[in-house]
């Protein structure tokens, strides 16, 4: 038996040095605590290209020094455009206990009894290495660009999940013999399964996905350990017939090691997985990830609902993020000061409005018509609106004076008619003559 902590998705940078390190710091520990035999980081251990001196290279480093003191590590090349090649080769340079191990090309690599790595000269092993304890088949990230450069971009989606299962295919053999010679056998790779669930609760099932159930378990590998998905979620196979004998399989993804954004689904942890001859199972270890919590509100926020969530949810020490839509005429009522008193208790309030901007419809050539009239009922028609009440009410305006129209209106509602201009037929003409003085 043997056991691993498989860590994934630590996106160390600057902007989410704080949740990385905390959650990943906390991880290491907890790994030590429970002394793994090795530890496995199945990508994506940077956001994006760091500068050697940036604090946040500073911490990653540490944190893998100290995994290396206990136990061996392999660190798996991630999505390009967060770990950029050549990244990692800096941490096969930490000097530790045991090695640090970077797969960053197709390979087999064998853990030996003594905590060493020994790597297969070409993408797999022709014959196994003497003392090996543990087998593993490592796929890092696939380059979509060189596939599209090689089979053209419109086969490029459908080649590499082609040729990622014929690969995969392919470990089986040595797979086989590993698990016959007592080893445990694992598959590392990152990228994405047809099927799998997003962070965000999102099925991910188009066709330029890497890898399908199927595939993965036509490795024959006990435990395929993924990373690029940042939702925890395993498959099981317990069905797999090896020379008689059924042995189960698992594949895991453990998810990202912190919560980095909003709106995100699932606990956040690593995985701890002990394989044996004929069994395989994991265990999700979390880790202090950050609250994140989502208000939302279909119009114009409501302060008293939004209170009644405040004491419902306990948003101290959250990261709380409130979106509304409103109308463009109404955005100036929202009170983001009341808001932002209410969620005071926050550590961080993201307040996000989304404006519904006024659509006018225009009439097609309503400005060469003639009459108002003709305007009007152009526009009533462009518009969907009734034409006959706005033709009354524009005959009222031509043929009747402001009095009228006024006396009209008000008799509606029963309020008595104010003069609005004094009548000068009631005015003699002596009290329009000035007064001469005597």
């Amino acid at each position: 038996m043997i056991r691993m902590a498989q860590f994934s998705d630590l996106h160390y940078s600057t902007k989410n040095l704080v949740e990385a390190d905390r959650c990943f710091s906390h991880a290491v520990d907890r790994a030590i605590h429970l002394k793994v035999d090795a530890a496995v980081v199945s990508g994506d251990s940077t956001d994006h290209a760091l500068d050697l001196h940036s604090p946040a290279a500073e911490h990653l480093a540490r944190n893998i020094r100290r995994l290396a003191e206990h136990c061996p590590v392999l660190m798996l090349q991630g999505t390009f455009s967060h770990e950029p090649p050549g990244t990692l080769s800096l941490f096969r340079l930490l000097g530790g206990r045991y090695p640090v191990y970077v797969a960053d090309r197709i390979e087999q690599v064998g853990l030996t009894t003594q905590g060493r790595w020994v790597a297969s000269k070409a993408w797999c092993f022709t014959s196994l290495p003497a003392g090996l304890r543990a087998l593993f088949s490592c796929v890092p990230a696939v380059n979509k660009a060189v596939v599209a450069a090689t089979v053209g971009a419109s086969s490029a989606a459908q080649a590499v999940g082609e040729h990622l299962a014929w690969l995969l295919r392919g470990f089986a053999a040595s797979n086989q013999l590993a698990h016959r010679q007592g080893l445990a056998t694992i598959g590392v790779s990152h990228g994405t399964v047809f099927g799998c669930i997003s962070e965000h609760g999102v099925p991910m099932a188009a066709f330029d996905h890497e890898f399908t159930t199927g595939a993965l378990f036509g490795a024959q590998a006990q435990a395929f350990m993924l990373g690029h998905i940042h939702r925890h979620q395993a498959w099981e196979n317990q069905a797999t017939a090896l020379q008689g004998r059924a042995r189960p399989q698992c594949i895991a993804y453990p998810g990202s090691i912190g919560r980095f954004h909003y709106g995100e689904e699932g606990d956040k942890g690593f995985l701890l997985w002990e394989i044996g001859t004929n069994e395989v199972r994991f265990t999700l270890e979390r880790t202090p990830a950050r609250r994140a919590i989502d208000i939302v509100f279909e119009g114009k926020p409501d302060l008293e609902v939004l209170r009644e969530v405040v004491q419902r949810e306990d948003i101290a020490g959250a990261f709380v993020r409130l979106r509304w839509t409103v109308a463009d005429e109404d955005r100036h009522e929202v009170n983001r000061a009341a808001i932002q008193k209410l969620l005071q208790g926050a550590t961080e309030i993201k307040l996000e409005g989304r404006i519904v901007p006024v659509v006018r419809t225009r009439a097609a050539g309503i400005s060469q018509l003639a009459s108002l009239a003709d305007k009007v009922r152009a526009w009533a028609k462009s518009t969907d609106a009734k034409p006959d009440p706005l033709l009354d009410c524009l005959q009222a305006l031509a043929s009747q004076t402001p009095q009228a129209i006024a006396e009209r209106a008000l008799s509606r509602t029963g309020t008595p008619a104010v003069a609005v201009t004094p009548d000068l037929t009631s005015i003699s003409e002596a009290q329009c003559q000035p007064e001469l003085a005597d």
